[in-house]
């Protein structure tokens, strides 16, 4: 199964995406350390966690979901590499 990054620009302040995050927690496995940045484990094609996602967002918000390669780098927790190493294997 693919591991994707999920990233959001909400416009709307104040509105509750609540429903956005259940969305996100039902996608199988996942881990959000990144304020608008998920990693999601799930059998789901990108189009098809982005049509599900979509449905909780506005019109005017941004939402980018792309599959994440072995090929990564930043500036996080131990805990989350050995997350996203584990969901890549």
């Amino acid at each position: 199964m693919p591991v994707y990054c999920v990233s959001y620009d909400l416009t709307q302040l104040g509105r509750n995406y609540a429903g956005l995050h259940d969305e996100l927690k039902r996608s199988g496995a996942w881990w959000h350390h990144l304020g608008t940045t998920w990693l999601v484990h799930t059998s789901e094609a990108a189009e098809q966690l982005s049509m599900r996602l979509r449905r909780s967002l506005d019109d005017n918000d941004s939402l980018l979901v792309i599959k994440v390669g072995r090929d990564y780098a930043g500036w996080l927790p131990q805990k989350a590499w050995e997350w996203i190493e584990k969901q890549l294997q």
